[in-house]
């Protein structure tokens, strides 16, 4: 009968990191050095390098790590080694993506969240200077002898950045 209680408990108590669904899940395929966005943060792509990795974490449910949405637990909690599990999977995913000076600079950040505040505080700061260069581009801009499908694609392109 003892047995019968403890496998109950086991069978109540579900396991985040096999649902697909839960922000604690990671598939075996995954490891913190993987590369998932096509370019290296660097000094003059944050803003494609941050949407990129955005759409990466929002297809892998780890939005809430970075956001802050999803917070430390206690080290008591159930799910304390589930988040740390997941925190460190982030933090390998983000320093792959950096170059070297970038990451070393965030390298003793306590969470992914710590990383994603600092680098978005240093290198966001550049998308008013962006917008600017942005607003000159757009009112030089002309179609000239492209065709209006590439005239309009090129000013889409600076419409979705501004």
């Amino acid at each position: 009968m003892g047995d019968k209680t403890n496998d109950q408990y086991i069978h109540a108590q579900p396991d985040t990191t096999l649902n697909h669904n839960s922000p604690y899940y990671i598939h075996a395929s995954d490891y913190p050095r993987q590369m998932h966005v096509s370019e290296t943060l660097t000094d003059s792509n944050y803003l494609d390098w941050s949407q990129e990795m955005i759409n990466f974490l929002f297809a892998k449910n780890k939005t809430g790590f970075i956001d802050g949405t999803i917070k430390k637990p206690d080290t008591s909690a159930a799910e304390y080694m589930n988040w740390m599990r997941c925190d460190a999977m982030i933090k390998g995913w983000l320093n792959t993506t950096m170059e070297k000076e970038i990451r070393n600079s965030v390298k003793y950040a306590g969470t992914t969240e710590e990383i994603w505040k600092d680098l978005k505080e240093r290198f966001g700061k550049q998308s008013a200077q962006r917008a600017y260069e942005i607003k000159q581009i757009l009112t030089t801009t002309r179609q000239d002898e492209v065709s209006v499908s590439t005239y309009y694609t090129k000013l889409r392109v600076l419409w979705d950045e501004l």
